[in-house]
């Protein structure tokens, strides 16, 4: 019979050769650290310690393990103590791993990394008498000024297209719920989320608890599952003043303003900011009071730090005109834009609940936000975002795109940038949109004049339309896609006429 032992080692080996190594972020630059050495016969079913400096204000440990002699049924386990406790095993099926506060691969304890010497821990149930192995440890120590690059290991898709997304979900590590198997309403876990967001065909979604940061290590957890999902991992952080959404940090921020933590709003923004963070205040116009603290935004804010404003959220606008659309960012975002700061329009579902129908109001995927990106990374989804290269659908199971752009002299401007003029004249704009049949566009303007144009009648179509242009006047000039029965479908950011703003420098 063969026993346990043996065959544990024979699938610790078959994970090392060929199943359990689920990819990890692991950082794009050069390691620390570089830990080389040997192991040979007389380490047979032993322990190595492989010792390394982890030094004070570490926020982050990637390890990339590799070792050689598996054709000689050589096998290396692979585990981590810190200076205090154990902080976790692997074995044979995963040669990158990371730890942190918030999050770490599954195998290994996420907490605070003390300064000290640390031990990566390597178990030797087998090699041959004659055999030796050499073995490479690559160390990346990350601090606070490093930037959190995501939870996937590159591009889960490559290519610039549009790519569809829901950035505004909470799950049971805030106020998310859903019927159990029994059908009792629950905390709900993080993969219903994000199951139904596969179901809805989305590309991204970001998952933003209040105030929590708990729901990361499930993230990290379940983003080598869906791989044809990227994982963005959000908050919202709620005040007494308004909600905003923080994306792309796993670091703790403080949320408490007006004390000592965080004595003022421009605490927190520098704070988010300086981890790499983008920030978008959330259903800045909702009605703020006992039946929901907070929830409109009030808060004093230094605008040119705000990089997006939730300009649809769940289902404030589900019909044409009146309360609903009143309810919307629109007017609150466009106040922001005529006061000169370019700031992005999102939308978000503030899904509480995955079991929501995909035509109700909040279901995930209602509305979707749609970003013009390079590739389906976190960085990349974020800088499209920054710069403006977003629809916000309202109608998503039509999957329609728009591309909107301002011509004068030979200079196209995509929309979300600035075209700057040094003399006065007509600009050319186009949109070009497909799944359009039926509905019509109208030409949003800073002056206050909302030109209709004609109905479109096709799969793909495009219309021009000529603005005389003043180069003293700053400005710009946005597009709204309605229905016949003139529902709102789609909004696109705008384009900036003669905008100062630092995010148009070179």
């Amino acid at each position: 019979m063969i026993s346990r032992r043996t065959i544990g080692s024979l699938l610790a080996l078959f994970c090392s050769l060929w199943l359990c190594s689920p990819a990890v972020a692991l950082p794009s630059r050069p390691p620390e650290l570089v830990l080389t050495g040997t192991i040979v016969g007389t380490d047979h079913e032993t322990y190595k310690a492989v010792k390394f400096d982890v030094p004070a204000g570490t926020k982050r440990i990637s390890v990339d393990f590799a070792y050689t002699g598996r054709e000689d049924k050589t096998t290396v386990d692979l585990g981590l103590r810190d200076p205090e406790r154990f902080r976790g095993w692997s074995g044979g099926n995963k040669s990158q791993f990371t730890v942190s506060a918030s999050d770490s691969t599954p195998s290994y304890l996420s907490g605070p990394l003390p300064a000290g010497v640390w031990s990566l821990v390597l178990g030797v149930p087998n090699i041959r008498p004659e055999s030796k192995s050499s073995y490479t440890a690559k160390i990346w120590l990350d601090g606070a000024d490093r930037p959190f690059e995501g939870f996937s290991d590159g591009p889960l898709k490559a290519g610039a297209r549009w790519y569809r997304g829901d950035l505004h979900v909470h799950t049971g590590h805030s106020d998310g719920s859903c019927l159990s198997r029994g059908q009792k309403k629950i905390p709900c876990p993080v993969f219903r989320s994000l199951q139904t967001a596969v179901e809805a065909k989305l590309d991204f979604v970001a998952i933003t608890d209040h105030n929590a940061t708990s729901q990361f290590q499930a993230l990290r957890e379940l983003q080598p599952y869906f791989d044809d999902l990227l994982i963005i991992p959000g908050r919202e952080v709620t005040t007494f003043k308004g909600h905003a959404n923080l994306f792309g940090v796993v670091d703790p921020v403080e949320f408490q303003i007006g004390t000592a933590h965080a004595p003022t709003l421009t605490n927190v923004l520098d704070n988010a900011h300086g981890l790499g963070g983008l920030v978008a205040i959330n259903h800045p116009s909702l009605p703020s009071g006992e039946i929901c603290m907070g929830c409109g935004w009030t808060a004093q804010t230094p605008w040119s730090e705000i990089e997006a404003i939730e300009v649809i959220n769940g289902g404030t606008v589900r019909s044409a005109g009146g309360q609903a659309e009143a309810l919307s960012g629109i007017g609150f975002w466009q106040k922001q834009l005529d006061a000169g700061y370019p700031i992005t329009a999102i939308g978000g579902s503030d899904n509480h609940d995955p079991d929501r129908s995909v035509d109700e109001a909040g279901a995930i995927g209602q509305p979707v936000t749609a970003v013009f990106a390079q590739g389906l990374d976190q960085a990349n989804i974020l800088a499209a975002i920054r710069t403006g290269q977003v629809l916000i659908d309202l109608d998503p199971a039509r999957q329609r795109t728009l591309d909107f752009r301002a011509e004068r002299g030979g200079q196209v401007v995509p929309m979300g940038q600035n075209l700057s003029l040094s003399k006065d004249g007509s600009v050319r704009f186009s949109a070009n949109l497909t799944n359009g049949e039926g509905t019509r566009l109208e030409v949003i303007d800073s002056t206050g004049t909302v030109t209709h144009l004609s109905p479109l009648t096709k799969p793909i179509e495009e219309r021009w339309f000529t603005l005389k242009m003043d180069h003293q006047q700053r400005r710009w000039i946005r597009l709204n896609l309605r229905a016949a029965d003139g529902r709102l479908l789609m909004i696109s950011n705008p384009i900036y006429i003669n905008f100062k703003s630092p995010r148009f420098q070179p």
